[in-house]
């Protein structure tokens, strides 16, 4: 167990396809976006690469590349440290987050099929497994992977490309509030999924804009739940 205070088994695998060093990245990031590694956490190098079972210099590496998209804080005789995401910048990301999912949904009421819908109707009853068995680890992955289904039968590359950059951290802020949205944010899937399989765009637009709104002001309401 790392002093850093990381759950036992929390560590992700490393692929051995690809360079180290974009291996070693991977695994980090997933640990924070996961909340593995809590925001203010600081990350000693020679702990985490003992952990992943590699040398400094990837590591170092690896949390120069975070540092730069804004997942680690380098701090000057200090080290490195997860970074604390103010309300400002998830209030900005989420409402982002909100006209791209909207516009998607309404996509997706355009032009599913019934595969489509199907898949959606299966991640739905998977993620109400997960809340049911009070897996948050499983409900986050399955809600980041019915999004993911959404964006996809939209259709519209440019869409996708925009959303895939700002889903990680949606799942890093959606993670704390998991449990506390629970079964009611899997309620609002299904009844986007209807939408959808009725073809009803406004409707569609409308339901995942509440629904991603929801999920916004219960991230700003996290501490006084």
């Amino acid at each position: 167990m790392l002093s850093t205070g990381l759950p036992q088994g929390a560590v992700p695998k490393l692929e051995r396809p690809g360079p180290l060093r974009d291996r070693v990245y991977e695994a980090l990031l997933e640990l924070i976006t996961t909340r593995a590694l809590q925001p203010g956490q600081h990350l000693v190098e020679s702990e985490l690469a003992g952990h992943l079972g590699v040398s400094r210099q990837p590591v170092r590496e690896a949390l120069q590349r975070l540092n730069t998209e804004g997942w680690v804080d380098l701090r000057p005789a200090q080290g490195a440290f997860v970074h604390e995401p103010t309300e400002e910048e998830a209030d900005q990301l989420l409402t982002v987050r909100t006209l791209l999912e909207a516009e998607a949904a309404r996509l997706a009421a355009a032009h599913t099929d019934s595969a489509g819908i199907k898949a959606l109707e299966q991640l739905c009853t998977e993620g109400e497994k997960a809340v049911a068995a009070d897996d948050v680890d499983a409900a986050v992955a399955l809600n980041a992977r019915f999004h993911a289904k959404i964006m996809e039968l939209a259709g519209n590359t440019v869409l996708a490309e925009l959303a895939a950059q700002v889903d990680r951290r949606v799942r890093w802020y959606y993670t704390p509030v998991a449990r506390q949205r629970g079964h009611q944010s899997w309620i609002e899937h299904r009844g986007m999924i209807a939408a959808i399989t009725a073809r009803d765009e406004q409707q569609a637009t409308q339901l995942m804009r509440e629904h991603t709104e929801h999920t916004r002001r219960s991230y700003h309401a996290r501490g006084n739940s």
